[in-house]
């Protein structure tokens, strides 16, 4: 057993080890994960959540390290969640992005970290809220969170970050990937990487067009802005950096970098409560209860519905 006061006060310190053992402790789903989460608590609400998402092969990595070098040249600490598909055989992280981000693996003010999605839908690892509070707790100043890049369903990524960022690449077929996928909805800042190749104008035209068309704003809210990159060589990264500054500003003056962070809390609570009545009711199979409830189902005594709220009014007594 690790002494988790030990390991929090070493991860406030920026030790590398102690923030890696704290986020193996929440992706191990550990015996004290209560306890290390009591510890976190008064220590996070600082770290500023960056999530980059999109489509596989528009460059998330490679954007992702670019906005890692421009914040460090603001004197920023960075932290980055890259989640990856699991793998079939360890269910560890496939991909490791943390190769593709080698440049700032000797930086101590960066910490990178793989995590296997281990079969959780939305393009997210289920450990993430936790991990991003383990970033927050060692003093990261920004939080790179990388969404695993599945096409479709990484829209998730909105509940748990501050500002989304939305990547496209031209000639992929993105504009309408993107409306397929949701990430109309969801994006802050839209970034059109891969700008020295053709179609990029057409791109970030088409992509101005269909905010135009599902635009229901007022005045005074927030108009995502996009940004044309070529993230290998740096190139629009710090038009990045200042429209995720101008969002963050927004937010703060009207309240709503409060309001995500108090909806993000609320889901991560019922996340938690609902996952725990889920292993409740798992623990139930062959249960008497459970059987006595299936009979009366069979006999037309009882409907589903109402067996149900008798299991759970039971369950929660």
């Amino acid at each position: 057993m690790q002494d988790v006061s030990t390991l929090v006060a070493q991860a406030r310190e920026g030790r590398p080890r102690a923030v890696a053992r704290l986020i193996s402790l929440v992706e191990g789903a550990s015996p004290q994960l209560r306890e290390v989460m009591a510890a976190l608590a008064p220590l996070t609400g600082n770290a500023y959540v960056v999530g980059l998402t999109g489509s596989p092969g528009v460059g998330k990595s490679t954007s992702t390290s670019a906005l890692v070098t421009a914040y460090r040249r603001q004197g920023r600490r960075v932290g980055v969640l890259a989640v990856d598909p699991s793998s079939p055989f360890s269910g560890g992280a496939l991909l490791g992005d943390r190769v593709r981000m080698s440049e700032h693996a000797s930086d101590p003010g960066v910490y990178i970290r793989s995590m296997a999605t281990r079969g959780h839908l939305g393009g997210l690892a289920w450990a993430a809220p936790q991990a991003i509070r383990v970033l927050d707790a060692a003093g990261c100043d920004v939080i790179l969170v990388e969404t695993v890049g599945v096409g479709q369903s990484e829209v998730e990524i909105a509940s748990q970050a501050d500002t989304s960022v939305v990547l496209l690449a031209p000639g992929m077929g993105d504009g309408i990937q993107a409306a397929k996928a949701g990430i109309l909805e969801i994006g802050d800042v839209y970034v059109v990487n891969k700008a020295d190749r053709d179609g990029a104008d057409a791109t970030a035209r088409e992509l101005n067009h269909m905010l135009g068309l599902g635009e229901s704003r007022g005045p005074g809210d927030w108009r995502p802005p996009i940004v044309k990159t070529v993230a290998a060589r740096g190139e629009g990264i710090e038009e990045v950096v200042e429209a995720l500054e101008k969002h963050r500003a927004w937010m703060e003056e009207r309240g709503v970098l409060a309001e995500r962070r108090r909806a993000r809390a609320a889901h991560e609570v019922e996340t938690i409560a609902v996952t725990a009545l889920r292993e409740r009711i798992a623990d139930l199979h062959g249960d008497r209860r459970l059987s006595a409830l299936a009979d009366r189902i069979v006999t037309g005594e009882l409907d589903p519905y109402r067996a149900a709220d008798e299991l759970v009014a039971g369950l929660t007594a």
